[in-house]
């Protein structure tokens, strides 16, 4: 199996993922968006997996490869690809499918837990893992959960924090990647106000045992995602595929 991920800015790569990747035996490649790399075509690769960043899915005229990047997401989709989205990634794919989205009423930066909706405790893919269980979080802005997904989880802080369509399509809001790495490069790079729903930079950075547990957490969704979508695409398609997404072509 062949991952390509989609880098938004420097300090927010794969993490877990290409450990992940690299530990199951695929091939994982970037395209780094900030850099001037060119997006990929769907018959490329099996999984597309989209990551974070501080822009908005609005930036198209700061950013123009978000327009190009959206139109990459709708075709994946519609080709039957696995489709995976990290923070601004679960974004990019929630508008793609139709669903709004928005600057949240607050900053949620840090360890807060989430909780299982039905669907998450019935989904292959997250039904081994527990009801509630802290995840890193560092977004302002949310998503709506688009019209023929299902949301799988939510925060105290952010009601939608992650969806599912057609078991092949999944958004978070959150951040089950992280890493040390990941955690400190973020720091790092941004500044951190305070607020309601934001820790401090010395308890962002945790304890080995709970990245530990995120990173089992990480490799059972993944590892039931893979099982889920093992099946050859066939010729499913996307109901939302014809949205019309802003900007020209690739």
């Amino acid at each position: 199996m062949h991952v390509q991920y989609l880098q938004h800015v420097p300090h927010e790569g794969p993490g877990r993922i290409a450990e992940w990747a690299r530990d199951r035996g695929h091939t994982i490649e970037g395209a780094h968006l900030y850099d001037g790399d060119s997006l990929p075509e769907p018959a490329e690769f099996d999984w597309l997996v989209v990551m974070g960043g501080p822009m908005s899915v609005h930036d198209t005229e700061a950013h123009p490869w978000l327009a190009k990047e959206k139109r990459l997401i709708a075709e994946a989709i519609a080709a039957g690809k696995t489709v995976l989205g990290i923070c601004l990634g679960g974004q990019l794919l929630a508008q793609v499918l139709g669903a709004e989205v928005r600057e949240h009423d607050r900053r949620e930066i840090g360890w807060y837990p989430i909780e299982a909706t039905d669907r998450a405790r019935d989904w292959p893919p997250t039904a081994d893992l527990p009801d509630r269980f802290p995840v890193f979080h560092w977004h302002g802005d949310t998503f709506a959960i688009p019209d023929e997904a299902d949301r799988l989880y939510g925060s105290e802080a952010c009601v939608n924090q992650a969806f599912v369509s057609e078991d092949r399509v999944v958004g978070f809001q959150c951040h089950p990647e992280a890493t040390a790495e990941s955690i400190a490069a973020l720091i790092e790079a941004t500044e951190v106000d305070p607020g309601p729903s934001v820790q401090d930079p010395e308890t962002l950075l945790p304890a080995a045992d709970r990245l530990e547990d995120l990173r089992s957490y990480c490799y059972t969704l993944l590892d039931g995602l893979a099982e889920q979508c093992s099946s050859p695409p066939g010729s499913a398609t996307n109901p939302g595929s014809d949205r019309e997404i802003d900007g020209p072509g690739r």
